[in-house]
C-alpha cells in the first residue's frame, strides 16, 4: 500500500477541516468524486461513513439503507424490509457495485439540499472503503499532501444484532492500509461509547478515537448523550479517547436571546485533554444570524476556540482560515 506518513501542509495547523462525507456540498456524498474533490481543496481529513454488506465488504455509506442515496428500488424492486428501507447489508458488494449514486433526497422524493448537484444525474457509484483509502493514499503519493481518513462505523449495535462485527472490520481494514497508531493519519469515530471502548480496550486499537456526541431523542445508538456532555461522562470519555465530535449547538448558542453564547462544553473538554471537532457546517444550512461560512467560522474560532470541524464546503473553511491565518 502507498506510504500515508508524507509532508503534511495545511492552511492552519492548530484547525482541522474535516470533509464531511467528502466535498458533499459539490458532489454527491460519500462518492469517490467528492473524496478526490474535498482532497483537491485541502481538507485535512476526509470523512468515511461505513457499513458492511452481506458479504462482509465494508462500503463508505452514511446510511444502513440504500434508498436515500441510490436507484436501488428501481434495480431491485421488491427487495426492501417490512420498514421499506432497502438496508445494504442485505446485498452483496456486486449488487451494491450495479446501483447509482444521486444526491440525498428526502422521504416525499425532493432534494434535501435543492441547489446542490443535480439527483438525475447518477454517474456515481457506491465505494468500498478499500477503494477510498486507496484514493486518497494515491492522491497523497502524487500530490505530496498528506491528508487523512476519519472513519466512523455506522451502527454497530445494530450491526452486531445482525451478527457481523463493524467495528473489527473496520479496525482490520484500517490496518492493513497503514492505519494503526495515534501518530498516523486517521481517527476512529463513533456515537456508540461501548464500541469505541471495544475498540480500544479488545481490539486494542492505538487509534485516535472521536466520540461523537448527538441528542437522545436521535437514537444515534444506545449511549446517553446528556451523560457524555457532563464533567462525569467527558471523564470517562478521556480515559481512552482522544476527542469529542459534538454537534455545533452544543458548543454554541446559535438560536434566541443567547445567540453566540458558549455553552462550556468546548472549555470543559479542553480541560480534559480532549480535542473539539463539531459537526456539521453547511454554507446551505446556516442560521440567519450567519448568512456565510465566513461569519460562522469567525464564531467558532474564537474563544472558546473549536479544534476543527466538519464541513460540507471545505473550500470555504480553507479560504476562511488562509485570509485570517
Amino acid at each position: 500500500m502507498p506510504d500515508n506518513k508524507l509532508m503534511h501542509s495545511n492552511p492552519s495547523d492548530d484547525f482541522t477541516v474535516i470533509a464531511h462525507r467528502g466535498a458533499s456540498g459539490y458532489l454527491p456524498e460519500h462518492t469517490l468524486a467528492a473524496a478526490a474533490m474535498a482532497h483537491a481543496m485541502g481538507a485535512d481529513y476526509i470523512e468515511q461513513d461505513v457499513v458492511l454488506t452481506r458479504d462482509d465488504e465494508l462500503i463508505v455509506l452514511h446510511d444502513l439503507y440504500l434508498d436515500a442515496v441510490t436507484d436501488v428500488a428501481d434495480r431491485f424492486p421488491g427487495r426492501q424490509r417490512d420498514d421499506g428501507h432497502y438496508y445494504a447489508i442485505d446485498f452483496d458488494l456486486a449488487e451494491i457495485r450495479t446501483l447509482r449514486v444521486h444526491e440525498r433526497l428526502k422521504a416525499n422524493g425532493e432534494p434535501a439540499f435543492p441547489g446542490r448537484f443535480p439527483p438525475d444525474t447518477g454517474v456515481f457509484g457506491v465505494p468500498a472503503l478499500r477503494e477510498e483509502l486507496a484514493l486518497i493514499q494515491g492522491l497523497n503519493r502524487s500530490t505530496g499532501r498528506d491528508v487523512g481518513v476519519y472513519v466512523e462505523p455506522k451502527s454497530p449495535a445494530w450491526h452486531s444484532g445482525e451478527g457481523k462485527d463493524l467495528v473489527a472490520e473496520t479496525v482490520r481494514i484500517l490496518a492493513e492500509f497503514g492505519y494503526r497508531n495515534r501518530g498516523d493519519r486517521a481517527f476512529l469515530q463513533s456515537f456508540d461509547l461501548d464500541s469505541l471502548k471495544y475498540a480500544r480496550h479488545e481490539l486494542n486499537s492505538d487509534l485516535k478515537l472521536v466520540q461523537l456526541i448527538g441528542e437522545n431523542r436521535w437514537r444515534e445508538s444506545p449511549t446517553d448523550f446528556d451523560y457524555l456532555r457532563t464533567e462525569a461522562g467527558l471523564a470517562e470519555i478521556a480515559a481512552f479517547a482522544d476527542g469529542i465530535g459534538p454537534w455545533l449547538p452544543q458548543t454554541v448558542d446559535l438560536s434566541g436571546v443567547n445567540f453566540g453564547n458558549t455553552t462550556g462544553l468546548v472549555e470543559a473538554a479542553h480541560r480534559r485533554g480532549l480535542l473539539v471537532h463539531a459537526y456539521t457546517l453547511r454554507a446551505d444550512q446556516l442560521p440567519a444570524e450567519l448568512e456565510t461560512i465566513e461569519a460562522a467560522m469567525e464564531l467558532l474560532t474564537t474563544q472558546p476556540r473549536l479544534d476543527g470541524v466538519f464541513t460540507d464546503h471545505p473550500d470555504q473553511v480553507i479560504h476562511y482560515l488562509e485570509r485570517n491565518d
